[in-house]
C-alpha cells in the first residue's frame, strides 16, 4: 500500500475535527481540566489503539495537555486507517 498524498490526506482531515496534518502524520493537541482527565483519556486512546492494532504516539505534557501523532509506520506516511482511528479517539471527546 502507498501512503495518501497531501491532497488526499486533507481531503479526509476534513472528516477528523480538531486534527491537523503535519508532514506524514496527523496529529491532535487537547487540553483538559485536570491530571486524572487527560489520564482518562489516555487510558481510552489505549483502548481503542488495542482494538485497532493502531497505536498513536501519546504525549501527556503540562500535567493537562495530551498530543497524539498518527501515521502508518510500514509505509511511511498515512493510510485511511489512521483516519478511521482519529474519529473513534474524537467519539472520546464527546
Amino acid at each position: 500500500m502507498k501512503p495518501m498524498t497531501r491532497i488526499e490526506a486533507l481531503k479526509y482531515l476534513k472528516s477528523v475535527q480538531g486534527w491537523r496534518l503535519s508532514g506524514k502524520s496527523i496529529y491532535l493537541e487537547t487540553k483538559f481540566r485536570d491530571f486524572r482527565q487527560a489520564m482518562r483519556f489516555i487510558v481510552g486512546v489505549g483502548r481503542i489503539a488495542e482494538a485497532e492494532n493502531h497505536h498513536p504516539d501519546i504525549c501527556l505534557y503540562s500535567w493537562n495537555r495530551v498530543r497524539l501523532t498518527l501515521s502508518t509506520h510500514a509505509i511511511s506516511g498515512l493510510s485511511v486507517n489512521d483516519f478511521i482511528v482519529a474519529a473513534k479517539i474524537n467519539r472520546l471527546r464527546g
